[in-house]
């Protein structure tokens, strides 16, 4: 069956937060301010929940279908997409996830390789990813590629050879890694139908280049009004101005990287900028100490004030 709608992943996606409270509980309250936020604050439409930002690998399965289903009823008719990463270790819990965001009107799911029995070869990892995607026959899929994360590297050029053949939702890659040839393949191979969207934020520029319809990162949350003004500029061929927006978030990136910058000081850094209390990442992460945050909040706002 054909998908029920036919969207495309485009422009800048935010991979949210998962908010928390204080005792590590999932906080329902904040995701509608969260969403009107991005929308008002940040310029984003799109949404990539559930995934490596959103701490999914350390939620339990009902606690990612609440969150699922919250994110998806609240930005109806405000969002122009909520995309569900439903990947799991777990084939079983992945089909119960997707079978879940097909019955709540999910816009895409996204599957991430399995990382602790890995798959070894494309054919291994295509299977997977059939069998998930089985169980939402209607819903646009999309493999989710993160090699530092998975330790998966299999090439996603030979993962999306045939594939709609076997999953005939296939509409696309969020391809969260480095390798800009297989990236540049992927677009390469790709049908119009297809989104292939880059997940680096410290080289998206690169992955425009390359072809992506659209760019989905972490740090969109807080700075994707910016990343906006890069897509523009790159689209009317200003490669001045998106090199210096681009070379704004690497020096944000660098520094943070120097103190200590992982995904609970993103994300106390994303409630700083935004007012919003998303709260500390649960165990085994930890949050960072807030002298380090206030550094990197400060450095934000002399890199971006005036941008």
């Amino acid at each position: 069956m054909a998908p029920a709608t036919e969207k495309r992943m485009t422009g800048v996606i935010a991979a949210t937060f998962t908010p928390l409270t204080s005792e590590g509980e999932i906080n329902l309250s904040v995701i509608g301010p969260y969403i009107d936020y991005l929308i008002e604050k940040q310029g984003v439409k799109i949404i990539f929940v559930n995934g490596t930002t959103g701490e999914s690998m350390s939620l339990t399965v009902a606690e990612r279908k609440a969150l699922a289903e919250d994110w998806c009823h609240k930005a109806k008719g405000k969002m122009d997409q909520v995309v569900v990463h439903v990947g799991c270790m777990s084939l079983r819990d992945a089909q119960e996830l997707a079978r879940h965001a097909s019955e709540i009107k999910a816009d895409g799911i996204a599957v991430i390789s399995p990382s602790f029995f890995k798959p070894c070869t494309a054919a291994d990892l295509r299977a997977f990813l059939r069998e998930v995607a089985s169980a939402a026959p209607t819903v646009p899929f999309y493999y989710y590629h993160i090699p530092s994360i998975t330790g998966v590297n299999v090439p996603v050029r030979d993962v999306l050879i045939d594939i709609e053949e076997i999953i005939p939702t296939f509409r696309g890659v969020k391809f969260s890694g480095s390798d800009l040839m297989d990236f540049g393949q992927c677009v390469s191979m790709g049908h119009t139908h297809w989104s292939a969207v880059y997940g680096v934020d410290e080289q998206l520029l690169a992955g425009l280049a390359m072809g992506a319809n659209g760019v989905v990162g972490s740090t969109y949350n807080y700075v994707g009004s910016h990343v906006n003004k890069l897509l523009t500029a790159f689209e009317n061929g200003d490669q001045l101005q998106a090199r210096t927006i681009q070379f704004k978030l690497q020096e944000l990136i660098c520094f943070a990287i120097k103190i200590g910058f992982d995904l609970g000081m993103n994300k106390q850094l994303a409630s700083e900028v935004s007012g919003l209390s998303l709260g500390p990442p649960r165990l085994p992460l930890i949050p960072c100490p807030q002298d380090r945050v206030a550094s990197v909040v400060q450095k934000y706002r002399s890199l971006f004030q005036n941008c």
